[in-house]
């Protein structure tokens, strides 16, 4: 099926930008030995998702503000999904028809631990999502190929695959719409890599996808 080119609003997505967890495997191994513990005391079995809310939205070239303690934030660097048509209990199969392309998006989050609650405080804060352009699907860019590289102050410190993802991209749409609508124009988040970097005042991040760019961001201290 032929999905024309989502208008985005000034290069921001107008729906619900959603963030996946626990999605790559060397953070699912990590974590397994705390999964058999209160409060749930087994691992999950659906995708663990999250909210980015739109006070968190910025432009490629954004100046990040971040709290003077701790200082410093991770850069959770990912791959969001578009979506171009709603998407209710759809198969894996047929999920990716569903895509009308791609954004990279820097995840930015104060560094936390815990899984159980939602982390609101951390990664919800004004600015938290720097989103480069759109980049519509059907380019030839492969999603389960891709890589991230991420490089500050112009030093490369970090590279992830898509590869790597427990749910990858057609997947982790058919498990989410199995218990909740992706509506057009939301944005699904592949979810953090396993040791990300952190990134302080005065840092320049560049976040590179082959196929899809480079988005570029800075860090800056918030005013009191």
């Amino acid at each position: 099926m032929q999905i024309p080119p989502l208008a985005l609003d000034h290069g921001l997505p107008p729906g619900t930008v959603y963030g996946a967890l626990l999605n790559d495997r060397a953070t699912l191994a990590r974590l397994e030995p705390q999964f058999g513990s209160a409060p749930y005391k087994a691992a999950p079995q659906a995708p663990v998702l999250y909210i980015k809310p739109r006070n968190t939205f910025a432009r490629d070239g954004a100046a990040v503000a971040i709290p003077a303690d701790p200082g410093e934030v991770r850069i959770d660097a990912t791959i969001g999904l578009v979506i171009g048509q709603a998407a209710t209990r759809v198969a894996a199969q047929q999920a990716m028809a569903h895509v009308a392309g791609y954004v990279i998006a820097s995840d930015v989050t104060l560094p936390h631990e815990n899984y159980y609650r939602p982390a609101i405080v951390q990664r919800c804060r004004d600015g938290f999502c720097p989103m480069s352009a759109f980049v519509p699907a059907g380019n030839g860019f492969d999603i389960d190929a891709a890589t991230l590289r991420i490089a500050i102050n112009g030093r490369p410190v970090y590279e992830r695959r898509f590869a790597d993802l427990v749910r990858p991209a057609a997947r982790l749409i058919a498990d989410v719409s199995e218990f909740m609508t992706l509506a057009a124009g939301d944005v699904l988040l592949l979810g953090p890599g396993e040791g990300a970097p952190t990134a302080r005042p005065g840092d320049a991040v560049a976040i590179e996808v082959p196929g899809l760019g480079v988005l570029r961001h800075s860090v800056v201290e918030e005013l009191a």
